[in-house]
């Protein structure tokens, strides 16, 4: 009998994919969990397994085509005989439930990522950008879904702001007030959130618009090359919009002597422990960073809007900015501050070759509470990062360089690296951001005391 394979969703509530690659071809024969497929989604590269045997009937989508979760991507003709076929909305339902075991009682599950636990639901159909929502009633305005950052208003709020007669547009007042205060008027947009309606990001993704295409070279005889923003470059840039937008950026800056460091870095390369471990100055900053959180628990929190609370984390979830080919992600360090120096390179190791190669798990890229970056390996010596959305602080290290410096009143040449810290002012203090810094510092300057806390 013919089945339909849909667009899964591989966790983390994606709602779409692209196709990079299809490893079967019509007319191949394949077993229950071959990989078939790689598609890209907005957080890593995964390959899908099958979740059945047979032949391949049709492959439904071609590659570079972006699939909403839930829509067919391969027929296959199985050896199942006497059962009826599905209807079109069941294939859907159970593409989107892979990992849940099937009729045979097999489970296909994706290569490296376990099956979800519970029952899988189907996201409601967004609603079309031509056919935008009826305005409500005037006994029903403020009746609407009260959605987290998002929800229905009266039609007096679109003239407050400053948008024309017409439908109104669904989104919450704090949306709207963003969308005035960016000048974007909601009704050119088409909500990408539950049941249609605007959210945050498509009102800072609308801002950003105008400026990038303002901002284009004039055509020249040289000619230009343009590319489709999608997978994970669309969803940095969505990111970064987002939380310029949202969060207070403060940024600190700070040079330290890191001698010492470097010092006791080559003197444990030398020990059996370290052998075969490749120790960075990111892992001295990194166990500097887990150590200094304990004193300014500030750092590893996060903002709540909805629910008009600061959470503080117990652990620290490690982001470690990773350049790829498929551009920026933030793969995380589960619980790093519970780790030995020892441990924290060995994870640091495993965690870059795995993001290089593609092949970070979309788990493995969320639910960070610090991100480091380092802009040092370009040699560039300080910047201003950008937060993570929903993290307090981020912290830049610049490039490792002997540079003068006076010590004991000698001007001396020392080993020496630039630290930038950005964080939530609405979390953050200046205080609160300064001694973090400089804790930081003082570990690297004087590794012994890592000792003491």
């Amino acid at each position: 009998m013919r089945r339909e394979f849909a667009m899964p969703d591989v966790g983390e509530g994606l709602t779409e994919a692209e196709v990079v690659t299809w490893h079967v071809a019509p007319g191949d024969t394949i077993t229950v969990n071959q990989v078939i497929v790689e598609i890209e989604t907005a957080k890593a590269a995964v390959e899908l397994p099958s979740p059945y045997a047979g032949t391949v009937g049709a492959l439904l989508v071609e590659p570079g085509q972006t699939v909403p979760v839930g829509a067919p991507i391969i027929a296959i003709e199985t050896a199942e005989a006497g059962a009826p076929a599905p209807a079109a909305g069941d294939t859907a339902e159970e593409g989107a439930k892979i990992g849940e075991a099937g009729a045979d009682g097999r489970i296909a599950t994706l290569v490296g990522y376990g099956p979800r636990q519970g029952s899988v639901q189907r996201r409601p159909r967004r609603a079309p950008a031509s056919a935008p929502p009826a305005p409500p009633k005037p006994d029903e305005r403020g009746a609407g879904p009260d959605l987290p950052g998002e929800s229905g208003v009266g039609a007096g709020e679109g003239a407050r702001n400053g948008t024309s007669a017409g439908p109104v547009p669904l989104a919450k007042p704090p949306v709207r007030k963003l969308a005035k205060d960016l000048g974007v008027d909601l009704r050119s947009l088409a909500g990408t959130g539950a049941g249609g309606v605007i959210t945050r990001e498509d009102v800072t993704a609308a801002a950003a618009a105008p400026v990038a295409a303002a901002s284009a070279p004039a055509p020249s005889a040289g000619g230009v090359r343009r590319e489709p923003i999608r997978g994970v470059r669309k969803a940095t840039a969505a990111a970064m919009v987002s939380s310029a937008f949202t969060a207070p950026h403060v940024t600190e800056f700070l040079a330290v002597d890191i001698t010492e460091t470097m010092a006791l870095r080559d003197r444990l390369r030398d020990t059996r422990d370290y052998a075969e471990v490749r120790l960075t100055p990111l892992a001295f900053v990194a166990k500097a960073v887990c150590l200094a959180a304990r004193r300014t628990p500030e750092v590893n929190a996060s903002w709540d809007e909805a629910a008009g609370e600061i959470v503080y984390y117990d652990r620290v979830q490690l982001g470690i900015a990773a350049a790829t080919p498929r551009g920026l992600i933030v793969p995380k360090v589960r619980d790093a501050d519970t780790l030995t120096l020892r441990e924290l390179a060995a994870a640091l190791g495993e965690l870059t070759a795995t993001a290089r190669a593609g092949r970070t798990l979309p788990a493995d890229l969320v639910g960070g509470t610090f991100t480091i970056t380092n802009v040092g390996v370009f040699g560039v010596d300080t910047g201003t990062p950008i937060l993570n959305p929903g993290e307090a602080a981020i912290l830049a290290v610049g490039a490792i360089k002997p540079m003068p410096w006076v010590v004991d009143g000698e001007l001396a040449v020392r080993t020496v690296c630039q630290l930038a810290l950005s964080f939530d002012h609405r979390l953050v203090d200046g205080e609160q951001g300064s001694r973090f810094l400089a804790d930081v510092g003082a570990l690297l300057t004087d590794p012994s005391l890592a000792l003491t806390w």
